[in-house]
């Protein structure tokens, strides 16, 4: 029965948890959705190129409506250096993408409050903005050269049984390389396409692991259980910076975490640490990030972080008052099930939603991707390292750049690449792939 009566109370913790979170994360997804077809991220590295304050702000205000987390945002930063993007303005939009996003700071209002909500960007603001200049200060080194443009090697492979009407033509300038394969779906479609599929997809495993990991902490622990922490200061902030550093959670499921840490007895400014450092650094990323722009980047891509998130963390503890910010989170409220942002109602259609959506949305992108796959022609390469649908168009993206190259296909779950079109460089397309942070296996 005692048994019996945690498991009742985990689930039942665990559902509240998505029904608060439902309503403002499926707003946020279809904001997102918006983003992605009217402000597509092919078009924003014309912003980036420049090693200058300017070059910083752009970056960091293009990063944060985002809906890119540490595991999508390094390969498309990485992406926009390797098309010209200054280290600085790259370094600011991978400082201030993953700490928050417009799906994101509404599921923040939801749990946390709006101060937390405006908190969250604003930090990702101004630490994406330093960052940035700290790099130009200290990282002299040019921008790479655009993927795009580097010289083609002489192994060459022909397709010609999908390009037989093209057999005769040796160069760009018969006009007849066929164009790239363009989505003519309703921009509304394409939106709820990315939405509801592509992007649901990437953030559904840690979102779960939130939903999890918070209901396990809110039954589990007792209450007021971080108390003792409290009077610790600097060192509190300390100890969660460390737990969080090598962590990766994405901004929408490090939400209801904080929400139920913050419940349990941990002071805000530890819990903005946890949201910022969570979110914005792991071990892979930090890996590839290093390997990619060289360690001095690295050092002012960790820095910046790390002394930003003390800072700020520090800063809320002294000058805003604990119990104001404690009264602005919905949840806290009564006995933590009372207060009601929206109807009932609203809540549990949101929720059944959700749930259908991640399900489905599974099944459905194998489907699509394996039908898409064995009804295009091409060879197929082996890659590794990518992790969500972000990693496909940064590869899909920089691939179909090279010349001879009509389409290309990825998909991160069984890593392969399909490559459609004639005379291309086996070599270039190893060379982008690795340059972007990937690993081409053939």
């Amino acid at each position: 029965m005692f048994m019996l009566f945690y498991i009742e109370r985990y689930f039942d913790e665990l559902w509240y948890l998505v029904l608060e979170m439902a309503p403002w994360l499926m707003l946020g997804l279809i904001f997102a959705g918006l983003l992605k077809v009217y402000f597509p991220q092919k078009h924003i590295h014309r912003f980036l190129g420049k090693s200058s304050f300017r070059s910083s702000v752009n970056a960091s205000l293009i990063g944060i409506p985002l809906p890119l987390c540490s595991c999508g945002v390094i390969p498309t930063g990485i992406s926009f250096y390797q098309n010209g993007a200054s280290r600085g303005s790259t370094n600011s939009f991978l400082i201030s993408t993953p700490q928050t996003g417009v799906d994101s700071i509404l599921a923040t209002y939801s749990m946390l409050g709006w101060p937390f909500a405006l908190l969250r960007p604003f930090v990702a603001l101004v630490t994406g903005v330093a960052g940035g200049v700290f790099t130009n200060i200290f990282v002299k080194d040019k921008p790479a050269k655009p993927l795009a443009q580097s010289p083609f090697s002489n192994l060459k492979i022909d397709t010609g049984a999908i390009n037989n009407h093209k057999k005769n033509c040796n160069d760009d300038s018969c006009g007849c390389h066929e164009p790239k394969i363009e989505d003519k779906r309703h921009a509304l479609v394409r939106a709820a396409d990315y939405a509801f599929i592509e992007l649901l997809q990437d953030i559904a495993k840690w979102l779960v692991i939130g939903f999890l990991l918070a209901a396990l902490i809110s039954v589990a622990l007792p209450e007021d259980f971080f108390s003792s922490f409290s009077g610790l200061g600097f060192l509190e902030l300390l100890v969660v910076l460390a737990a969080s550093v090598p962590l990766y959670m994405c901004a929408t499921g490090s939400i209801p975490i904080a929400a139920v840490l913050l419940m349990k007895g941990i002071s805000p400014g530890a819990a903005l640490v946890f949201l910022m450092a969570g979110p914005a650094t792991n071990v892979a990323t930090m890996a590839v990030l290093g390997k990619t722009m060289g360690r001095k980047s690295l050092m002012a891509y960790m820095a910046t972080i790390i002394g930003g998130a003390l800072l700020f963390g520090v800063l809320i503890n002294e000058f805003i008052p604990a119990d104001w910010i404690l009264s602005k989170i919905p949840h806290l409220h009564g006995d933590g099930h009372e207060h009601q942002m929206l109807p009932v109602w609203l809540q549990w259609v949101s929720a059944i939603v959700l749930v259908v959506s991640m399900a489905g949305g599974y099944f459905y992108s194998i489907h699509k991707k394996r039908k898409k796959m064995n009804k295009s022609e091409g060879i197929t390469v082996k890659v590794t390292g990518m992790t969500c649908s972000h990693c496909e168009a940064n590869v899909k993206r920089n691939l179909e750049a090279l010349k001879g190259i009509t389409e290309v296909i990825a998909d991160n779950r069984s890593e392969t690449v399909k490559i459609t079109g004639s005379n291309f460089d086996l070599e270039q397309i190893k060379k982008t792939v690795n340059g972007l942070g990937y690993q081409y296996v053939g």
